[in-house]
């Protein structure tokens, strides 16, 4: 098996503010793995605060010898050896997950969601994220979200960039809302009042509220909060996912985190078992990655895969947003291709 990997900076359509910080592009790298005449496609996207980049994703991509592969079946044989090779380096895992996923699903001339026996028809809607901007920007990103059934913002700045965040799309659409605080309420009695003023306002949920060493405090506002909580920060690996019960009410997995495909679908079988709802996530992405985690969606409560809706070079075309609904596409693999 052939590797072959090289740096792709993905440029976002907007501005793109979460709680810490705004950023305009996010580095990526692309990977492609190849034998017997069929390519697998894979990609890790970095944004700055997971820590990686595109020089530690080449150094760590460069520890992997693909000619040691001879059957590129044996995955809980390959994948485990590859996130030996070195501590962290999650997204870069990712990416050979997603090509070795990619290849054999072509070899088998099937999609995963088929390989795993699951129904299309089942994938969710997935929601479309509005970042921390100002009012005129917000209301603007609000219109363009029109074709999607329910809207992710996220928040954490401070209370009044907050609420007012709300008030704006609120002057816009009714739609359901999904907060993303990004671990910025720090007091536990504050994040209860917003949390109480949220639920008046046809919020659903609220993701990772609280900075992830705050356990404590977590599970103190889970008891009251009249909204569920989504851990996002705090559980990121399938070892995670246990530490989630008492504290959050599901957990959201995202393939850059966790490893890739292989694993996320493992923390999804037990988070199911330990009775947590289940969230599906992303980066800003190309549709590479976003195709890979679509082809588990029929699995999980809820999706927020529009990654690629938020880029304008995007390399792939694979799953579609058809009236808010993710739409699989019938391709084997993964189900991205090539532009």
């Amino acid at each position: 098996m052939r590797l072959r990997f090289y740096p792709y900076t993905l440029e976002l359509a907007h501005a793109f503010g979460v709680a810490s910080n705004t950023r305009t592009t996010t580095p990526a790298m692309m990977v492609e793995l190849e034998q017997d005449g069929i390519t697998g496609y894979g990609e890790a996207a970095m944004p700055p605060y997971l820590g990686e980049s595109q020089e530690s994703a080449a150094k760590f991509l460069g520890l992997f010898d693909a000619n040691a592969i001879t059957d590129p079946f044996q995955l809980e044989e390959i994948l485990p050896q590859i996130d030996a090779l070195a501590s962290g380096n999650t997204a870069a895992k990712a990416a050979l997950d997603i090509a070795l996923h990619d290849w054999i699903g072509k070899r088998l001339g099937a999609p995963w969601h088929r390989l795993w026996g699951l129904d299309p028809a089942r994938a969710p809607v997935t929601s479309f994220t509005i970042g921390i901007d100002t009012p005129e920007i917000v209301r603007r990103k609000t219109v363009e979200a029109a074709p999607y059934k329910i809207l992710k913002v996220k928040l954490g700045r401070d209370r009044d960039t907050d609420r007012q965040l709300i008030a704006t799309i609120r002057e816009v659409t009714d739609k359901p809302i999904t907060v993303d605080a990004n671990q910025g309420w720090r007091d536990r009695d504050e994040a209860l009042r917003m949390s109480e003023w949220l639920a008046g306002r046809n919020v659903v949920f609220i993701e990772q509220p609280m900075p992830k060493e705050q356990v404590d405090d977590t599970a103190w506002l889970r008891t009251r909060s009249p909204l569920p909580l989504i851990a996002d920060e705090s559980v990121q690996r399938l070892t995670d996912v246990p530490k989630a019960c008492g504290v959050f009410d599901g957990i959201n997995i995202k393939l850059m985190k966790c490893t890739g495909l292989r694993e996320a679908h493992k923390m999804i079988t037990l988070a199911r078992a330990l009775n947590l709802k289940v969230m599906l996530g992303c980066m800003t992405e190309t549709s590479c990655a976003i195709s890979a985690a679509a082809q588990l969606s029929p699995l999980v409560d809820w999706a927020d895969l529009d990654g690629a809706l938020l880029i304008k070079n995007d390399l792939f075309t694979g799953a579609t947003i058809v009236d808010g609904h993710i739409t699989l596409p019938d391709r084997p693999g993964i189900g991205a291709v090539k532009r």
